[in-house]
């Protein structure tokens, strides 16, 4: 059904600056960390393949900056069939989805990053789309309106989302395949930093890429970007390879500690301990305090600190830990420790 078909990303043309800086893999096999997904991921792809069917819908889901776009295209490539890539916010009419869905060829991929986005009227167009192929589209208005059923080309669905709970139970449900992704660990973030400086033409010692990859709060998208950081000062201060003392001068500089918190995070844990006496404090609340919106608090902040045992949920607000969180604290605020 798809054997023949050329893979094509669906997006603007990319400059030969834009590709050969391109750092994502292009296969299952080049893709580092998340071994069990990438072996369950790997026996449904060649299923797939074997009956001769399009994949089932799959919904990438975790934390920011852990892979899930770079899993979608990897996903296309392995099926060998075009990929196109929206966002959940880009649909601001029913009428945007149903066109994108008239359009797709057979086989195809279809990418939604933020899918929790969606307006509930978008998304009720998905629930037949992804069951039955076909779409209900309204014509005209009042009394003489009427609905029409185009019927589309058998594609897959890939949603990817940093918060699953917001999904609607009726649209989650159709997904077949669910797929989360977790936080790295540092041997598997270094060794993307190592395949990373060589696609950048940057010598880096291995305690050095080690290091980073520590305080990377275990996601790959913030090592690559201290990477990219600290090749910055390394060019400024003149240095051909980068050691571990220009990588430790350059956290320093960044204002990253040795646990990979940053300002915000250590803002954030103080707010709690000092402000409202260790919790716990709600959401709402800690948004104000912060002067930050709230899913940025809950979507990039807390889901390390939390992994971390740093921060805990409770049903009464957030609350820092007696014993992790105020000791990790602590030493941040130290005034011999800090910056």
């Amino acid at each position: 059904m798809t054997e023949n078909r050329q893979k094509v990303d669906i997006r603007p043309n990319e400059t030969e600056e834009e590709k050969k800086n391109n750092l994502r893999p292009k296969r299952i096999s080049g893709f580092i960390g998340q071994d069990n997904l990438k072996s369950n991921l790997q026996t449904y792809i060649i299923s797939s393949d074997k009956r001769n069917i399009n994949l089932d819908h799959i919904i990438l889901y975790g934390p920011p900056g852990l892979g899930k776009t770079t899993l979608a295209h990897i996903i296309a490539s392995e099926k060998n069939v075009n990929i196109h890539s929206t966002s959940g916010p880009a649909f601001t009419k029913k009428g945007d989805l149903v066109t994108l869905l008239s359009n797709l060829g057979d086989g195809d991929i279809l990418f939604i990053d933020e899918i929790h986005r969606l307006s509930p009227i978008v998304e009720e167009t998905l629930y037949p789309a992804m069951e039955d192929y076909k779409c209900d589209y309204i014509i005209g208005s009042g009394p003489s309106a009427r609905v029409m059923q185009i019927s589309i080309e058998k594609f897959t669905l890939i949603g990817a989302t940093t918060r699953l709970g917001l999904l609607s139970r009726p649209l989650r449900d159709r997904f077949g395949i669910p797929l989360q992704l977790n936080f790295y660990n540092p041997n598997d973030l270094n060794e993307i930093l190592q395949l990373t400086s060589k696609k950048l033409e940057v010598v880096i010692d291995e305690n050095a890429s080690l290091e980073i990859a520590k305080r990377s709060r275990g996601t790959p998208r913030i090592a690559i970007r201290l990477l990219k950081r600290i090749i910055d000062f390394s060019i400024v201060d003149e240095v051909n390879k980068i050691n571990y003392e220009i990588v430790v001068k350059s956290l320093k500089k960044m204002r990253i500690d040795s646990e990979g918190l940053d300002d915000m995070d250590r803002k954030y844990m103080k707010c709690i301990s000092i402000d409202y006496n260790g919790g716990p404090v709600g959401i709402e609340t800690l948004s104000a305090a912060l002067l930050e919106q709230k899913d940025i608090i809950e979507d990039v902040i807390e889901p390390y600190l939390m992994q971390r045992g740093l921060v805990q949920r409770t049903s009464r607000g957030r609350v820092l830990s007696k014993k992790k969180g105020k000791n990790i604290l602590s030493i941040t605020y130290n005034a011999k420790n800090i910056f």
